[in-house]
């Protein structure tokens, strides 16, 4: 009878655990794979997320919309946004309640300092700097992203050109490949894929192919990407081989980037002359010559005072 329960129990147990591994997981992953996965994924700033419902992201939103912004300041400061990758409305708001933010901090922490400082003067302009700082400071660091960004296009282009040569020699079209690339590239360079998965959506919303690479250039303002979309604009339009135009362009980056390493490169013994000169030689003759020197006064000194005698 004992046996028959604990068979009993155990089946029972089992069971509830296949239903609910089933219900919770093994039936979601199958209606995400009848779905299909997503056309692109972009973590842009302004999405519904746990970090947004945080209390002091949305008190700097509410701040950054009390800022007074000329439609000229505010179309540039966009401009920059877009190219360092927060492209929705709410990344201005941010980015001035940030620059409001900042700008207070320093300007609250000079206004603490200052009375360590004791010279009068630089008390006094102590805290104007403070506030520029803080005001400007984001500037600096959004400027800072951007080259980051771009120079992560710069290296990502020669993979994504590989790729979708391979796609469109293998009976691919342009928007597909453009697609195909987007997709794959999500992990490896995450940046590359999201501007063409942009570039993807806009033609699926009705817009001409060159306007779409038009647009992919002024958003990224990467001078290797306006080439880029300045070859495949002509070729497509000229009727030329698009893949061959690419496998090109991707051949000339490669050969571009090793010759501006080699260029650091021999740039490097320049700039190693005066680390070596000041902070390495010193510390060279002080070990070969420094004891020497000890033993040389150790003897000279007590011969100078016999002297004197």
């Amino acid at each position: 009878m004992a046996i028959a329960v604990s068979i009993c129990f155990f089946v029972l147990v089992a069971v509830s655990i296949m239903l609910f591994g089933y219900r919770l997981y093994a039936r979601p992953a199958q209606i995400h794979e009848r779905l299909g996965a997503a056309v692109v994924e972009l973590p842009l700033l302004g999405q519904t997320s746990r970090t947004e419902t945080r209390w002091l992201v949305r008190v700097i939103q509410q701040i950054g919309e009390k800022v007074p912004i000329s439609p000229q300041d505010a179309t540039v400061t966009r401009r920059f946004l877009i190219a360092a990758g927060f492209r929705t409305d709410m990344a201005l708001k941010m980015f001035y309640g940030i620059k409001l933010v900042a700008c207070g901090l320093l300007l609250l922490a000079a206004v603490v300092g200052r009375h360590y400082i004791g010279n009068p003067i630089l008390s006094i302009i102590v805290l104007p700097a403070g506030a520029l700082a803080g005001f400007y400071g984001p500037n600096l660091v959004l400027e800072k992203m951007i080259d980051r960004r771009r120079e992560r296009l710069r290296h990502a282009l020669p993979d994504a050109l590989d790729l979708m040569v391979v796609c469109m020699e293998a009976g691919l079209g342009l928007d597909q490949a453009i697609a195909n690339v987007s997709r794959e590239l999500l992990r490896t360079h995450k940046d590359i894929s999201e501007e063409f998965g942009l570039v993807n959506l806009e033609m699926r919303a009705g817009k001409r192919r060159g306007e779409a690479l038009k647009n992919l250039a002024d958003r990224c303002s990467e001078s290797e990407l306006r080439k880029l979309v300045a070859t495949m604009i002509q070729a497509d339009r000229f009727g030329t081989s698009i893949a061959e135009a690419l496998r090109t362009h991707a051949d000339f980056m490669r050969v571009k980037r090793r010759q501006e390493a080699e260029e650091r490169a021999g740039k490097v013994g320049v700039k190693l002359v005066f680390p070596i000169f000041f902070c390495i030689l010193p510390s060279m003759l002080l070990v070969a010559a420094g004891p020497g020197l000890l033993q040389l006064f150790k003897g000279l000194f007590p011969m100078m005072n016999s002297f004197g005698k």
